[in-house]
């Protein structure tokens, strides 16, 4: 359950990462209106660019994760050790 979650989040964050820098929500942030300094910065296809290149590496994080849930494999354990056990000399 855990690992679909975790999954989850990161597919959810990967594709905000991806489009968010292309809309014109990321045009009106609230630091571009505080520091308008920034506003070339957030603005420049570099930026965009890399924000976007973050995104898809998460996307591709979430879906190997959704595969390997859904493939059934599971990080290994470690080993029980053999508890004591009894023995009659009868």
């Amino acid at each position: 359950m855990t690992r679909l979650l975790l999954a989850a989040y990161f597919l959810e964050a990967g594709l905000v990462l991806i489009v968010a820098p292309w809309s014109s929500f990321w045009d009106r942030n609230f630091f571009v209106e505080r520091l308008p300094s920034l506003a070339a910065w957030f603005g420049s296809p570099v930026a965009r660019g890399a924000i976007s290149g973050i995104g898809i590496v998460t996307t591709l994080a979430g879906l190997a994760e959704f595969g390997a849930a859904f493939a059934g494999r599971h990080p290994p354990q470690p080993e029980a050790s053999p508890g004591p056990t009894l023995h009659s000399d009868r």
